[in-house]
């Protein structure tokens, strides 16, 4: 099997980057743990080929966590993607309400907003973002967050069909070299680009059928994969917040705690003796110590 690919170009002559990603075990990887519907389906594959993009991009060694929350049929849609591109995702929508329609995302989510969070892996101070849904597609909307938020012109292309979800992404670099103009030239150039041929090109050919006239320099190519950071120590933990006579109330009524990861469908159980050794590592804690 092919490994997912993003591959990273600058321009020589042009104070211009980009990046091109391709998302096939990935994204089936997320589809297979959840009975999402093709309207979501095709959604969650072009914001994780957004996401994998954006990350690249910061170069930011920490969790990127993309968000859509709304109050329609469409409630809220997580993609998360980690530093070495380790990706997952999640959404929830009102599934008693029958099929999710094929509408535009703002009808879909209704009073939406588009949330980017920035979590640092060592802990630091998290940066978060916050737009409104500025346009009809995933592609404009993230556009319009990075022309508001970061103040940098950034175009994205996106598709998801045919069994892969992908993507391209070209910003202009703030203190540039070369032609002042080859941001026009080169995102007229990307605009010949058509849905099929980003879902169909490997990233080489890609470049080639766009820039082949350009002077383009590639980076080493990295492979975005599928991975969740769900551990049974980590549900304890957020288990251990209920407090012990909740959680022995939940195994008194139902005889223990069952909880499905929702990025990856992992069950986990803790019965009582379970739940008994969580607090115990507890309880040698004086009354003013505070655990986290």
């Amino acid at each position: 099997m092919t490994q997912d690919t993003l591959q990273r170009f600058l321009f020589d002559a042009a104070p211009v980057r980009g990046e091109v990603v391709r998302l096939g075990d990935t994204w089936r990887q997320v589809l297979a743990r959840r009975d999402y519907p093709p309207v979501l389906q095709k959604l969650i594959g072009e914001l994780l080929a957004a996401s994998a993009l954006m990350s690249a991009m910061l170069k930011f060694d920490g969790s990127l966590i993309m968000q859509l929350h709304g109050k329609g049929r469409l409630k809220l849609v997580v993609i998360e993607c980690e530093a070495d591109l380790t990706m997952r995702a999640t959404a929830r929508w009102d599934e008693e309400a029958g099929d999710l329609p094929d509408l535009p995302l703002a009808e879909l989510l209704g009073d939406g907003k588009f949330v980017i969070t920035l979590d640092p892996r060592d802990g630091g101070q998290s940066y978060q973002g916050i737009v409104g849904l500025a346009g009809a597609s995933v592609a404009a909307i993230i556009e319009h967050y990075m022309q508001s938020s970061e103040q940098l012109d950034t175009r994205l292309w996106l598709s998801s069909d045919n069994g892969v979800a992908a993507g391209m992404m070209l910003q202009k670099l703030p203190a540039g070299h070369g032609d002042p103009h080859g941001w026009e030239h080169l995102t007229t150039l990307a605009e010949t680009l058509t849905p099929a041929e980003l879902s169909t090109l490997q990233p080489e050919e890609l470049l080639y059928r766009l820039f082949h006239q350009e002077s383009v320099r590639v980076m080493a190519e990295e492979h975005p994969h599928f991975g969740c950071r769900c551990t049974r120590e980590r549900v304890g933990n957020m288990l251990k917040m209920l407090g012990r006579e909740e959680a022995d109330s939940i195994v008194a009524e139902r005889g223990g705690i069952d909880i499905n990861c929702d990025f990856c469908n992992q069950h986990y159980r803790f019965d009582a003796v379970d739940v008994a050794q969580l607090f115990a590592t507890d309880s040698t804690a004086g009354p003013g110590d505070t655990r986290h």
